[in-house]
């Protein structure tokens, strides 16, 4: 045991500290970030609206069969803190690829729009 005086908000305390061995004090190594799970494919017809970056889905703006208009906003899309709103390219009526809470990367299939 090894004896320290440590210094709080002014007032002074005395404690104690045991060395656990040289196990305790090798480095410890960060465990590795997992990585996004793999998007299944998701096939379908109309016109296919597209991540443009890597991110993590917020909010989806409508529900499958809703009908949209050309440049609105279908898809909240979170990428470097930064919420993007997602527009879609055509009118039509909209089916979902993706759910909200998925991370998609650049090119997969957030949507069709027929």
């Amino acid at each position: 045991m090894r004896k320290f005086n440590v210094t709080v908000n002014g007032k002074s305390y005395e404690v104690e500290v045991e060395e656990a061995g040289s196990a305790a004090s090798a480095p410890v190594a960060a465990a590795p970030a997992a990585a996004p799970a793999p998007q299944k494919p998701v096939s379908g017809e109309g016109t296919a609206l597209k991540a443009p970056m890597p991110g993590l889905i917020l909010a989806l703006a409508h529900t499958d069969g809703d009908t949209v208009k050309q440049n609105e906003k279908v898809v909240v899309l979170e990428a470097m803190k930064m919420e993007n709103d997602i527009n879609a390219p055509v009118g039509g009526t909209i089916t979902y690829a993706v759910k909200k809470g998925d991370n998609v990367e650049t090119g997969t299939v957030l949507a069709y729009i027929k």
